[in-house]
């Protein structure tokens, strides 16, 4: 699908002329139809096809439309927001449209973060295209960022993601206790695996001189759906609110219109990350929360309980997130409140390893801000820098070691976002 990149490329670098040459709406449509009209196409095609065959089907007709035999290019949800967003800067007016396609094409397809994010926008890095900043420590610091990134993923995500399965695997489950742990598991696996490769994409674009902006601000400490949505995915949240929600106006409607335009964003975020029903209501679900904060349910709320009731709600979102079906969802969620005994507890030694209780214990530590708080204690406790640039060092390399250790042995697991 190289093809298909160099093409969406031309386009929005033809249209970032014809904006720039007065010709403005034309500019602004044909990027916009056409990035649009190759995501529906490749991502959306059949889930259209499936549910008009079932409104067919409703209504007693006798024919069927046939599935199209489609495969989705790798990163096609990433590169078409970032292209579209350049078209839309250069039509308001916030960057210059670039009339280097070498430039152009360079940032589109800048292979740290072309397949699963972060989004970086023209006007974030038009500079450095022409200007690297590169230098030994920029390079040392994107080696140990890239090392990071690759322990969450490799150790971390894909020893969560066996229990997750494993809790997943049947629409009966396996009781209370085991869905529990089960959706904990994959809340955290989520976290990790996404932001591992914020992690990897930024570290290789410090050492290529490149700075990309952060994705992820420790999202499971917030305390309302609003700062959750400031710290979760931040280039793909700040790229529906600025190219979605103040296009269609934002807070400068009507009560209700903006109650609508919200819901309308949280639903194609939804949608964003996969053709199916489950995605839809997972975004509807984030969004109605975020709806009733906005009316001022949380005013009265203690923090500590404001935070519980986050961590519930993205628990339960990620329960349709995660399921097979809606019917799933249900029967998942159903388990967790109304008391089910687990039958085999050979199912959790199964499923709990030596290695995936390290993962899971390291994945509740550092969810929080601990690793900023362990460096200032380590630099009190430890006055030479020597000493703890060494530790530092034997750190990374122990963590590098055991990745090298998962990949030898074959654990592999893609990336989640791979599927988007």
């Amino acid at each position: 699908m190289v093809l298909l990149l160099i093409v969406s490329s031309f386009v929005d670098y033809i249209s970032g002329i014809l904006i720039d040459k007065k010709h403005r709406k034309l500019g602004l449509y044909f990027s916009v139809f056409f990035n649009l009209g190759i995501l529906i196409y490749f991502k959306y095609s059949n889930f259209i096809i499936q549910n008009l065959n079932e409104m067919l089907s409703f209504t007693g007709a006798s024919v069927s439309l046939k599935p199209m035999n489609v495969l989705m290019p790798l990163g096609i949800s990433f590169f078409t927001f970032q292209t579209m967003s350049y078209t839309i800067d250069v039509y308001r007016g916030k960057v210059k449209a670039c009339y280097s396609f070498l430039d152009f094409i360079t940032y589109v397809t800048l292979f740290p973060q072309l397949v699963a994010g972060p989004i970086v926008r023209y006007e974030e890095i038009q500079e450095q295209l022409k200007n690297k900043n590169v230098s030994i420590s920029r390079f040392s610091y994107g080696i140990e960022r890239f090392v990071k990134g690759l322990f969450k993923k490799l150790f971390i995500a894909n020893n969560l993601v066996l229990v997750a399965n494993i809790a997943f695997e049947t629409q009966e489950g396996y009781g209370t206790l085991f869905s529990w742990i089960g959706i904990i598991c994959y809340t955290l696996y989520v976290y990790y695996d996404v932001s591992g490769y914020a992690d990897m994409a930024i570290g290789l674009g410090k050492i290529f001189g490149f700075d990309f902006p952060e994705n992820f601000n420790y999202p499971y400490i917030a305390n309302s759906i609003r700062d959750f949505w400031r710290r979760w995915h931040i280039t793909m949240s700040t790229w529906f609110r600025d190219y979605v929600y103040i296009s269609m106006g934002g807070n400068r409607k009507s009560k209700n219109r903006v109650l609508f335009n919200l819901l309308v964003v949280f639903g194609v975020t939804g949608l964003w990350h996969g053709a199916a029903w489950n995605f839809l209501i997972w975004g509807l679900w984030h969004g109605v929360f975020l709806l009733l904060e906005r009316q001022g349910v949380l005013n009265f709320v203690p923090k500590k309980i404001r935070h519980i009731y986050v961590i519930l709600v993205v628990i339960l979102g990620l329960v349709i997130f995660r399921a097979n079906n809606i019917t799933h969802a249900i029967n998942y969620i159903e388990q967790m409140f109304v008391y089910k005994p687990l039958e085999d507890f050979n199912l959790i030694r199964f499923s709990f390893r030596y290695e995936t209780i390290v993962a899971f214990i390291f994945s509740l530590l550092f969810s929080f801000p601990l690793y900023k708080k362990l460096k200032i204690l380590i630099k009190k406790l430890i006055n030479k820098q020597e000493i703890i640039s060494v530790l530092r060092i034997v750190t990374i390399t122990v963590m590098l070691l055991v990745c090298y250790t998962y990949i030898a042995i074959g654990a592999y697991n893609p990336f989640i976002y791979f599927k988007f």
